[in-house]
């Protein structure tokens, strides 16, 4: 059966739109609308971006979107959007005030347009001084009012998810889940997310690339990549974590297929191993190619192999935090 959001059936893999305009060049409209139709074609109806997703300009990712509906809008109803806000688009400092989720919430729909619904939206981030039930009840509000389907998530322990659950239905969490970021399993978010009855959209699922097996030194990386400020590319840690691309992309060859779609596979086997869960890994994209590298049938992947990986990642230690000293301490909401 395929996985449903809103009532709305998507593909096994969504697709994260970051990529698309957070990047130092802006890329113009017909490779990045060739990215995104090329992922539909691919049954990716899952779309994932942000209200501050953009630079220079934070809604770059917001206009994009519109552009793209506005240009083809049969896609519209079978895309189930999910955009995070809730946080200052200068200082990325959490607000999960009432009052400042409706700003958002109005923001991101005034840079939308009328091409596309918003479908979900989440905070980015828990903001600590406002409890989750004062949050989740303001965003609820706006889905009665119809600005919004529903409510997501995001960067979230277990505890806060029950807490969020009791007070509005929670239609996914969103969590960062790889190969090399396995906190969310370790912590019972995917458990609980099973027990409730709540999709998972597992973001970064390729380790910002990392696992790809493409980036093998910080030389790789683009002047003013995000990925240079974070502590697992840092010059220390980089070469101790490709300890673990190197084993990976080993077994992704004895097995006939690309180090990103073993990555892809083994969030996807997670759905065997943890009755209940369902869990949509969120590739993003810059090209058609990767897009049908990433978006191509899910490998089936046995008991075995996933066993084997599984004592891959118990041998191999990775070295520094998913983000910075700062980001981290905004995580685990």
């Amino acid at each position: 059966m395929p996985l449903k959001i809103l009532d709305k059936p998507i593909g096994p893999v969504g697709f994260g739109l970051m990529g698309l305009t957070w990047r130092p060049i802006q890329m113009p409209d017909d490779r990045a609308f060739a990215t995104m139709k090329r992922a539909i074609e691919h049954g990716a109806t899952f779309f994932n971006g942000g209200e501050f997703y953009g630079t220079p300009v934070p809604t770059l990712n917001l206009d994009l979107i519109n552009r793209f509906f506005t240009k083809y809008p049969e896609y519209a109803d079978k895309v189930v959007l999910s955009i995070k806000g809730g946080v200052d688009p200068k200082t990325f400092t959490p607000d999960g005030s009432a009052e400042f989720v409706r700003k958002s919430v109005e923001n991101c729909i005034k840079h939308l347009g009328t091409a596309k619904k918003l479908d979900l939206f989440e905070c980015a981030r828990v903001d600590h001084k406002v409890p989750i039930e004062t949050t989740v009840s303001a965003i609820g509000d706006l889905v009665k009012e119809g600005l919004i389907g529903g409510i997501s998530l995001s960067e979230v322990k277990a505890e806060t998810i029950r807490r969020a659950a009791a007070v509005h239905k929670i239609s996914a969490v969103e969590i960062e889940y790889s190969l090399w970021a396995t906190e969310a399993r370790d912590l019972g978010v995917l458990s609980t997310c099973a027990e409730l009855g709540i999709p998972v959209v597992a973001y970064s699922p390729l380790g910002r690339g990392f696992l790809t097996g493409q980036v093998r030194s910080r030389r790789d990386l683009g002047e003013g990549d995000l990925r240079l400020h974070l502590d697992r590319f840092s010059e220390e840690n980089f070469p101790v974590n490709l300890q673990l691309v190197d084993e990976l992309t080993k077994f992704a060859q004895k097995k006939g297929i690309k180090p990103s779609q073993l990555a892809i596979s083994w969030i996807k086997k997670h759905e065997e191993v943890i009755p209940g869960l369902e869990i949509i890994p969120i590739p993003g994209a810059t090209t058609i190619d990767h897009v049908d590298e990433n978006l191509a049938q899910v490998v089936p992947m046995t008991d075995e192999e996933f066993a084997e990986i599984g004592a891959v990642l118990d041998k191999i230690e990775i070295k520094g935090g998913r983000y910075n000293a700062q980001a981290e301490a905004r995580l685990w909401g």
